[in-house]
């Protein structure tokens, strides 16, 4: 074994996965964190380490202004802007989509559609995105999404491969038309065919109201969806130096409704956003639709995110341990191992079963000539169940790696803890719930004090595994002892591994194609 050692095969796929896990798994990272709260979020949209691309391509959104939520339907009022108490107003401009999406008025980055498909369209951006739109200010036609192939990598293609259906986006559009919703229309300065987009930037043009919607076939031969909408609101659009706001106006003559509309759909029902006539201004003359995503003033939408994130993490965690456990199974009954044995060719198997793959076989066999006389006894030749290494030597005294199974009961042992603590988190995230008490809600010293506590922890778990194979080493005083040392080495190579400790001189240091870069 000296003169011939050999690498532990089953344990090098095992550090290798434990290595390659290491930077995004490892206890006490300082990496960017793949989430923040919104009052941790700075004043503008942020690229961060991840970024695949220059620009805003890949920025991530800034602190959100207003306390209204995702699916807010209508303009948004002072009562919820406690930055400058005054609201979104016509006319306000922004220097792109991430900084409109900041003040709640058309929260998709890429999308020109923010809507459910069972509860309605929120708002819509006019950008030029379809060569069938028409801008006439105080009403236009808008064309639905879809019918263009965007799969693999395609970010963007102005050719339509398949026909629009009222769903999705377009049918969260056709509910807003049926109920008479208000919707929030932003004009983007990338609308070069319009004479009411602005010079640069977005800008909010204020509410408008679906009044029609159908389909007809394009200019590119598919069918497409058509909505006409028809300007709504309180106050006077940008482009006109009226004093007043919109009054009710009959609607526009639209020659495609005559001729080439398809399954057409109109309101069959008082709109839910109408004019009063007394008191002369637009308002809702039904209740609003009841928010499906509430949005409190202690952040419960960052904290549910939040919780989603470290479901992610735990269960990346867990299937960490999983495959590393899985490193460490017998060759021949596949489990993890119990009593392991580390055979002279590095091969690890239970005890149970390498003494079962020879059961009914001795070590030497008795030998007799022709003419009866005993001859000397031969050695039985016991090959290695994964290689043809003869280990009959090893089997005669086969000595359990007590290193390697101090270190497989540990990882099993912090899995049944783990599990048992998540059982224990349900049942207080229930008696939280009913009492109001949030973990999320101390202050940011307190979790920071909690965080190093866990990470403390962690750390005297490994020391702990550490200190107790340094205790259990068995020095046989025979040649046998080289074996076990070679299994020692194997097991401090890991643990090296998991404390992020380099050691260069052991053999089992491989290292990964993370490490070579």
């Amino acid at each position: 074994m000296a003169n011939q050692p050999r690498i532990n095969s089953a344990l090098v796929v095992a550090i290798r996965t434990a290595k390659l896990s290491k930077s995004n798994n490892s206890i006490g990272s300082d990496k960017v964190q793949y989430f923040m709260h919104n009052q941790d979020r700075p004043d503008k949209a942020y690229t961060t380490d991840r970024a695949k691309r220059n620009g805003k391509a890949n920025a991530a959104s800034g602190k959100i202004f207003v306390t209204v939520p995702p699916d807010y339907f209508g303009p948004i009022l002072a009562e919820n802007d406690p930055e400058r108490d005054r609201g979104v107003l016509v006319g306000d401009c922004w220097e792109g989509r991430l900084e409109c999406r900041q003040w709640g008025v058309h929260l998709p980055p890429v999308a020109g559609i923010c809507g459910q498909s069972k509860h309605g369209a929120q708002s819509v951006v006019l950008s030029g995105g379809y060569e069938d739109d028409e801008d006439h200010g105080e009403w236009f036609l808008y064309t639905g999404s879809g019918g263009r192939d965007l799969s693999g990598n395609k970010r963007t293609n102005k050719e339509h491969s398949f026909d629009q259906k009222f769903e999705n986006y377009n049918e969260a559009l056709r509910v807003s038309c049926k109920k008479g919703y208000p919707v929030r229309v932003i004009r983007s300065h990338k609308d070069k065919h319009s004479s009411y987009a602005p010079e640069t930037g977005v800008r909010y043009d204020g509410i408008y109201r679906i009044e029609k919607c159908w389909q007809k076939v394009g200019k590119q031969g598919f069918k497409v969806c058509r909505y006409l909408f028809v300007r709504c609101d309180n106050s006077p659009a940008p482009w006109t130096s009226d004093d007043h706001g919109d009054k009710v106006r009959a609607l526009p003559s639209i020659s495609e409704l005559k001729t080439k509309a398809t399954n057409v759909t109109e309101r069959t029902e008082s709109p839910s956003w109408d004019y009063d006539e007394e008191e002369g201004c637009w308002k809702w003359k039904k209740p609003p639709p009841r928010s499906k995503k509430r949005v409190s003033e202690n952040c419960s939408q960052d904290r549910q995110q939040e919780g989603k994130v470290q479901a992610v993490r735990k269960a990346q965690n867990n299937s960490l341990k999983e495959m590393v456990l899985k490193g460490l199974s017998c060759l021949l009954c596949g489990k993890v191992m119990t009593l392991p044995l580390t055979t002279p060719c590095a091969h690890n198997f239970c005890k149970a079963c390498l003494e079962g793959a020879f059961t009914g076989q001795t070590f030497e066999r008795e030998r007799t000539s022709l003419g009866g006389c005993t001859l000397r006894s031969q050695k039985n030749v016991m090959k290695c169940p994964s290689c043809k290494l003869d280990i009959s030597e090893f089997l005669r005294n086969p000595q359990v790696n007590r290193e390697l199974m101090v270190v497989i009961e540990g990882l099993q042992n912090k899995a049944e803890e783990e599990a048992d603590t998540v059982e224990v988190s349900v049942e207080e995230k229930g008696s939280d719930s009913s009492s109001g008490v949030e973990e999320n809600e101390l202050p940011q010293s307190q979790a920071e004090d909690k965080l190093k506590r866990k990470r403390s922890d962690a750390i005297l778990i490994q020391q702990k595994v550490e200190n107790t194979c340094k205790q259990m080493r068995i020095d046989t005083g025979n040649d046998m002892s080289k074996i076990d040392d070679f299994g020692k080495k194997n097991v401090e190579t890991e643990v090296a591994v998991d404390e992020g400790i380099e050691s260069p001189s052991s053999p089992l240091n491989v290292r990964s194609d993370e490490d070579i870069r």
